[in-house]
């Protein structure tokens, strides 16, 4: 489960480093990772981001993508590769963001 569901992208930008790392994570699985994506904040849109998220995760070596799959990503992921690990961490960050401006914080 998510701590960080549907923020939306605005608000993804504007958390500090480390809460933006901790809501990568929940996503991937890999502080490595995470923290490539934190860093290059801020996104123009999701198409950014999300394109920015799946070349650093391409990117990993083959004993990281071990370790996110044997880490309980909470979904088993059956080829353990990198682009069926890509498109399960795109939903995950799609979940994250939520709608386009986020759910109300009341």
């Amino acid at each position: 489960m998510l701590m960080h569901k549907g923020i939306g992208l605005d608000r993804f930008n504007a958390l500090s480093r480390r809460r933006a790392v901790h809501a990568l994570y929940e996503c991937c699985c890999n502080v490595t990772w995470a923290e490539k994506i934190a860093d290059q904040r801020p996104y123009p849109d999701r198409a950014a981001l999300f394109a920015t998220a799946e070349a650093e995760l391409l990117a990993l070596s083959r004993g990281d993508l071990d370790r996110i799959c044997d880490s309980g990503t909470h979904q088993q992921i059956p080829d353990r590769s990198a682009q069926e690990l890509a498109r399960i961490t795109r939903e995950r960050i799609d979940r994250m963001l939520g709608p386009d401006g986020g759910y109300s914080t009341f």
